[in-house]
C-alpha cells in the first residue's frame, strides 16, 4: 500500500515521464517522417495515409528513448525535491533511504514493463505494419503517376513517358528508360500499352513495340521487336513484390530459432543478439533510475546544490548507452560474448543498488547493535560479588 508521501512523488514523477516522452516522441517522429514527405509530394498520397503510415514508428521511437527519459525524469524531480528541501524535510521525519527511492523505483518498473511489452508485442508487429504499407504504396502508387506529355521518374531507375491516355485507359506513345539492372538498362518503346493490376506491384502490357539495348562487350545496339511484353512499374524490378522480413519485424521466437531455410549463417548471430537486446534493453529503465536515485539521494548535503553529481549521472548514463552498443557490435560477431549483454545491462542497476541501499542497511545495523547492547550492558567481571 503506497502511503500519501509516495503517490505525491510518484504523481509528479508520472506526469513529467508522460510530458517528456510524449515530447520526445512527438520530435523525433517529426523528423522521421520527413524522410516521407516525397510520398505526398511526388506520389499525391492524402494527409491522412501518410499520418496512418508515419504513426506506425510511433511505438519503435517509444521503446528506444524510453528508459532515457526515465533517467532524466527521476533526475530532475528528485533534484527539484532536494533544491525545495523537501527531501531534507522528510529525513528529518524519519524516512529511510528506502521510503525515499521506493517512488522512483516504482516509476523504473513501470517504465520497465512497458518497454517490454513495446519490445516483445507491439513494435515487432508495426514495423512490418510499416514496411508493408510503405511497400504497397511506393508500388500501387507508381501505376497512377503517369501523366500525359511528362517524364515521370518511378524512381532513381526507371522513367516513363506517355504521350496520351485514352479515356478507357489506353496508354499511348509509351517510352520506358530503365536502369533497374545495371548490366542491362534498355529503353523500351511501344505504340500502346494498358494497366495490368497483379497484387500490389503494377504492370502495364505494352503492345507493338521495341526493346534497344547496347552491348557491353562488343558496343552494339540490340533492337528487339515485340508485338506485346509485359513489364513491372516497381522500384526493385523483377522479383521486387517479394517483401523480404527485416530483423525488426521478426518476433522473439524466430529471432531465437531462426529457420535454416530462409536464415543466412552469418546472420544467425544479428538475430541472436537482437532477441537478447529485446530481452535486455526494458531493464535499462529500471537501471537509468538506480543511478539516478544514487546521484541525489547519496552525498551530503549542500546549501546551493550540487552539479557534479547529476553531471556525474549523466556521463555515467551516456558511457552505458554507449558500451550497451559496442557489447551488442562484438557480441553479433560472435555469439559466445552474449552473455555479456546481460552483464553489461545488469551489473550498473545492481552497482547503484548496493551504493544506494548496502550503507545504509550496514549503519542501521550497527545502531541497532549499539542500542541493543546500551539496554543490556554485559556484567562486569572484573567487580567483586
Amino acid at each position: 500500500m503506497l502511503s500519501q508521501l509516495d503517490r505525491y512523488v510518484l504523481r509528479q514523477l508520472a506526469f513529467s515521464l508522460a510530458a517528456v516522452t510524449a515530447s520526445l516522441v512527438a520530435l523525433i517522429w517529426l523528423t522521421q517522417s520527413l524522410k516521407l514527405v516525397e510520398l505526398v509530394v511526388n506520389r499525391g498520397l492524402s494527409l491522412r495515409v501518410f499520418l496512418e503510415l508515419t504513426s506506425l514508428m510511433i511505438p519503435g521511437f517509444t521503446a528506444v528513448i524510453l528508459p532515457i527519459t526515465t533517467f532524466v525524469v527521476v533526475q530532475f524531480v528528485y533534484q527539484r525535491l532536494s533544491g525545495d528541501r523537501e527531501l531534507t524535510v522528510m529525513r528529518a521525519a524519519g524516512l529511510s533511504q528506502w521510503a525515499l527511492a521506493r517512488p522512483g523505483l516504482i516509476l523504473g518498473v513501470i517504465s520497465l514493463a512497458v518497454c517490454l511489452v513495446l519490445n516483445l508485442l507491439i513494435v515487432p508487429v508495426s514495423q512490418q505494419a510499416f514496411r508493408r504499407y510503405q511497400f504497397e504504396i511506393r508500388n500501387r502508387a507508381a501505376a497512377f503517376l503517369l501523366q500525359e506529355g511528362v517524364f515521370t521518374a518511378l524512381s532513381d531507375q526507371l522513367t516513363v513517358y506517355i504521350r496520351s491516355r485514352a479515356p478507357d485507359g489506353t496508354l499511348h506513345g509509351i517510352l520506358v528508360e530503365d536502369d533497374r539492372q545495371p548490366n542491362s538498362r534498355a529503353t523500351i518503346l511501344a505504340e500502346n500499352g494498358r494497366l495490368l493490376p497483379s497484387g500490389n506491384t503494377p504492370r502495364v502490357l505494352l503492345q507493338n513495340g521495341s526493346r534497344e539495348e547496347i552491348d557491353r562487350k562488343t558496343g552494339r545496339l540490340d533492337v528487339l521487336t515485340f508485338a506485346e511484353d509485359v513489364i513491372d512499374l516497381s522500384s526493385g524490378g523483377k522479383g521486387s513484390n517479394q517483401l523480404q522480413p527485416d530483423v525488426n519485424e521478426l518476433g522473439l521466437a524466430e529471432l531465437l530459432h531462426p529457420d535454416p531455410a530462409t536464415t543466412r549463417p552469418e546472420d544467425v548471430g544479428k538475430y541472436l543478439v537482437e532477441a537478447h537486446h529485446r530481452l535486455t534493453e526494458p531493464i535499462t529503465a529500471l537501471g537509468f533510475s538506480l543511478v539516478a536515485l544514487v546521484s541525489v539521494l547519496t552525498g551530503g548535503f549542500r546549501r546551493y546544490g550540487n552539479v557534479a553529481r547529476p553531471a556525474a549521472a549523466v556521463g555515467v548514463m551516456v558511457g552505458l548507452l554507449a558500451s550497451g552498443l559496442a557489447v551488442s557490435s562484438l557480441a553479433t560477431r560472435n555469439i559466445a560474448l552474449i552473455p555479456l549483454v546481460w552483464v553489461q545491462v545488469l551489473l550498473p542497476g545492481l552497482v547503484a543498488a548496493w551504493v544506494l541501499f548496502a550503507p545504509r542497511t550496514a549503519e542501521r545495523t550497527f545502531l541497532a547493535a549499539r542500542r541493543l547492547a546500551l539496554r543490556n550492558p554485559k556484567p562486569d567481571l572484573a567487580a567483586g560479588t
